[in-house]
């Protein structure tokens, strides 16, 4: 029997994996019993934060990372794919749909036993696959930062409100996506410079919740709406209010600042705030996304909050399979690994789960090609800086650099700018990576 501890997004693929390749699994997952800051449900693969798995360009990281997934039958992406909802040129889903669409099929499964129980002292007679994300419980935590003789470290990360479409003013919005780039799909309330600064105004004074642990750093790539306005009156207009692209088909010009809606749900009726994660404690949180045109009445469905993530020190740690150095017996997966973001934890799961299905046929754990997204991403972990470490997300400046000359970037850079370069690269990059992974799943028992 091979266990696996947390049923999130790293859990579940890797329970997914195992099992389909005919081992025994028990998945423990200690919600309803015990829930976390963040969870409201009992189900599987949860999402809290955000529905998108971000973009689906072909040629960028989670492009390329996505067609990785897809080539080795990932049940987070089919799930995902299969429940998605308008998005532009992103893949976003229906949470509700996507996390039962994920426990039905993990509970239907003949190897996996689901098991309802917070696991605090792992046995580790068995290999063992630890992925409790960033919401750790504080035992189970303690218990590994014991084993390991190292602290897990902690950053804070923030939820954004989602408003019902009902009570949105489309008098005032509009539907349409940047540059018009993936069609229509998000909605977009205008600001111009007078309701900006009342905004930012309201937004600064607000009060937030206060923070248990002020020694935490925030996670820069999810800062709280307000903590970006502090930074300068212009960095929401050149952030998550970015109006460059979005034509406002009243006065047929950007406005001065827009904040963007995105579709939760199949059904169209929620929409979450881009960009807009927040720790204004939620009455400041009404009066202050009303002040946004279009919002003035907004009926929220969930309202924003923040809390503090758990991550470890994966260089000195882990080794690129996932596997903990120092603990036979054990690997760790998804956010808990390192990595941040839902479409990077499931590959770590599946990633995790070849490991321990290579040593369960008897045959050593192999990493993942350096050239794959998925080989890369599990590589920095491996062997970044300890000093400086810090939760990552999948970039194509992980990958090895491209054979000099293998493009004329001049050329192209002549022909279409830089984005014509960055769109080559990129395209380069994921016919290596595909090969490479190919070449690798060829001696990759299945």
């Amino acid at each position: 029997m091979i266990h696996i501890i947390g049923a999130g997004l790293a859990g579940s693929e890797a329970a997914w994996q195992l099992a389909s390749r005919g081992h025994q699994v028990q998945l423990t997952e200690m919600r309803p019993g015990r829930t976390t800051p963040a969870h409201t449900t009992e189900r599987a693969a949860e999402m809290v934060c955000s529905n998108s798995f971000k973009s689906d360009d072909p040629n960028s990281a989670t492009g390329i990372l996505k067609a990785e997934l897809r080539r080795m039958d990932s049940l987070i992406l089919r799930c995902a794919e299969t429940t998605r909802v308008p998005a532009g040129t992103s893949l976003a889903v229906d949470r509700e749909a996507f996390s039962n669409m994920v426990t039905q099929a993990l509970r239907s499964h003949p190897n996996i036993q689901w098991v309802e129980a917070e696991e605090v002292a792992p046995a580790l007679e068995e290999p063992t696959i630890l992925a409790t994300g960033p919401l750790t419980s504080e035992p189970l935590a303690n218990w590994l930062a014991t084993r390991t003789g190292s602290g897990c470290l902690h950053f804070y990360d923030a939820i954004a409100p989602i408003v019902e479409r009902e009570s949105i003013d489309m008098n005032i919005a509009w539907m349409a996506a940047r540059y018009d780039k993936g069609g229509a799909d998000f909605i977009n309330c205008p600001l111009d410079k007078a309701e900006y600064e009342a905004f930012l105004d309201a937004l600064i004074a607000a009060e937030p919740v206060p923070l248990h642990d002020v020694d935490t750093p925030y996670f820069e790539a999810c800062l709280p709406i307000e903590v970006m306005a502090e930074r300068g009156r212009e960095t929401l207009r050149h952030g998550p209010m970015k109006p460059v692209g979005l034509d406002n088909p009243r006065t047929g010009r950007w406005p001065h600042a827009v904040v963007q809606l995105r579709q939760d749900t199949v059904a169209g009726d929620h929409f979450n705030l881009v960009g807009c994660q927040t720790r204004l404690k939620w009455g400041a949180q009404q009066e202050v996304f009303r002040l946004i045109p279009g919002l003035g009445h907004a009926e929220f469905a969930r309202l924003g909050s923040i809390h503090r993530n758990t991550y470890l020190e994966a260089p000195s740690l882990l080794d690129a399979t996932l596997a903990v150095k120092s603990i036979p017996n054990l690997w760790i997966a998804g956010q808990l690994s390192g990595v941040e973001g839902y479409l990077e934890s499931a590959a770590g799961g599946l990633a995790a789960a070849l490991s321990v299905d290579r040593l369960r046929r008897g045959e050593a754990p192999r990493p993942f090609p350096i050239d794959t997204v998925l080989g890369s991403l599990l590589h920095y972990l491996a062997h970044a800086s300890s000093k400086d470490f810090g939760p990552t997300n999948a970039m194509l400046g992980l990958l090895p650099p491209l054979p000099e000359g293998l493009l004329d970037l001049r050329a192209l850079k002549r022909a279409g700018g830089t984005k014509a370069v960055k769109a080559a690269k990129g395209a380069v990059h994921r016919q290596r990576a595909l090969a490479s992974l190919e070449t690798f799943l060829q001696v990759q028992p299945r």
